[in-house]
């Protein structure tokens, strides 16, 4: 029996799929955030390339992936979807459970499957130089070793509390030559005020993308780029569950339950989407398809569906999304990558219509269920993933409870090798389960910008 299902390299999937092809209903369009229209292809050009606007904006069904991009990609795609044998042995569960395995890229991470074509695109229009933010520094460092094949600088915002968190993250940048900043930072106009107004705070990606777009659009030479939320970003990590797809079917296996953990959407975008437009479509129209977030950060379980910024000082479009409020700051938690208030347009309008179904958990039982999985599994994953891992290990019980043998695929979406603090934290039992508010959401919701 198999343990891990290979594709060769010539089976890698040569086009994006774009979910926007197969939505009922367009999504509704971004807005700019000082006219309160919507925002047109010349509004982003000061920041985006405008092959990346195309695609922000496209309903084609597929994209073609560009042959050098391709090249690059094959360095560590396909990626192995593994079967979790010793895991379902350990749970006494009828269930089949794989995960594909985005811990193989460079970085560590799934990140590089965006931040390879976004270089690209970049550096086809001349573009020298790229900022963006980073939470955990999984995105940061994707971004680092991409300019650095493109021959292209780098700097890199990240999350205050993460960047002590995790320093051998800003190790990796700057072994890719980027320069990675804790922020707030004082170098610009955003991250001062939120520094003059709280120069302890623990940051969040809110502020990090405020400061990075800030750069961005402050030099000619330089573009923004994210690591998850935008339609974009979603279409290039939709090669992961294509072939998540191709490997299942040499099991001759199809799933019953997709799972993906969500701060602002990309990885679970990545596993889910491919699934998730079979089960719109009707295809499949009994998927179960599971969105994971942390309790201290519940964007999709108590956040509310409405336009917002992506960023605190309100210098991105105003996008319709799920969101717990653009100056929310959640609890220095760490899962560093799940910290955003929103999540992304294409994920907000799933949950919003029914198609996937959000669950939040706690930090404690998070590492309990990751460190069952590096028990079984051997693999030690990131605090984001483990929450993936949690979920899967839930479907599981369950299954066990009902006799279903249920086929259970979820995206491990990282490797935690720079996340020992983390687990040494739970071991030490000073892990916080924390739980945000509802009354400091309600707050920070009461200031959503004014639209319509």
């Amino acid at each position: 029996m198999k343990t891990k299902i290979l594709l060769d390299e010539g089976e890698m999937p040569k086009r994006w799929y774009n979910i926007q092809a197969d939505l009922p209903r367009p999504l509704d369009p971004p807005l700019h955030p000082a006219t309160g229209k919507p925002a047109t292809p010349d509004d982003l050009r000061p920041i985006f390339p405008m092959e990346l606007i195309r695609q922000e904006m496209s309903r084609e069904r597929y994209i073609d992936i560009p042959a050098e991009v391709r090249d690059i990609l094959t360095l560590w795609r396909p990626s192995p979807l593994y079967r979790a044998r010793r895991l379902e042995a350990a749970l006494k569960t009828p269930a089949k459970i794989y995960y594909k395995w985005e811990g193989v890229s460079p970085p560590g991470s799934h990140k590089p499957n965006t931040a390879i074509p976004q270089a690209y695109y970049n550096r086809e229009e001349g573009i020298e130089r790229l900022a963006t933010e980073t939470g955990a520094g999984q995105w940061g460092s994707s971004l680092a070793f991409a300019t650095s094949l493109f021959d292209m600088e780098c700097t890199v915002y990240m999350v205050r509390s993460s960047y002590e968190q995790k320093p051998y993250r800003k190790s990796m940048m700057q072994v890719y030559s980027a320069e990675c900043i804790p922020s707030p930072s004082l170098k610009t106009r955003s991250g001062r005020m939120v520094l003059g107004r709280d120069p302890d705070t623990p940051g969040s990606l809110g502020i990090a993308i405020s400061e990075a777009v800030e750069d961005a659009a402050s030099h000619d030479n330089t573009n923004y780029a994210l690591g998850s939320v935008l339609n974009h970003v979603c279409l290039h990590q939709t090669i992961i569950g294509q072939e998540a797809k191709q490997q299942l079917a040499v099991a001759e296996a199809y799933p019953d339950v997709v799972i993906g953990c969500v701060g602002g959407g990309s990885n679970f975008a990545g596993i889910s989407f491919p699934f998730a437009g079979e089960k719109i479509t009707g295809k499949h129209p009994d998927i179960d398809i599971i969105a994971v977030e942390p309790a201290a950060c519940p964007t999709l379980t108590k956040g509310l569906y409405t336009y917002d910024y992506g960023d605190v000082a309100g210098l991105t479009p105003i996008m319709k999304m799920f969101t717990l409020g653009h100056d929310f700051v959640p609890p220095a938690i760490h899962a560093g990558g799940l910290r955003y208030h929103g999540a992304s347009p294409l994920v907000s309008r799933l949950a919003h219509d029914g198609v996937i179904r959000p669950v939040a958990y706690y930090q404690n039982e998070v590492f309990e269920a990751a460190v069952t999985f590096a028990r079984t599994e051997g693999i030690v994953v990131a605090p984001e993933a483990a929450h993936a891992v949690k979920a899967a290990i839930d479907e599981a019980l369950r299954c066990r409870e009902t006799g279903e043998a249920k086929v259970i695929l979820f995206n491990n979406s990282g490797h935690g090798n720079f996340d020992f603090s983390s687990y040494e934290a739970y071991f030490a039992g000073m892990l916080a389960d924390y739980e945000y508010p509802v009354e400091l959401i309600k707050e920070s919701l009461s200031r959503l910008p004014v639209t319509g």
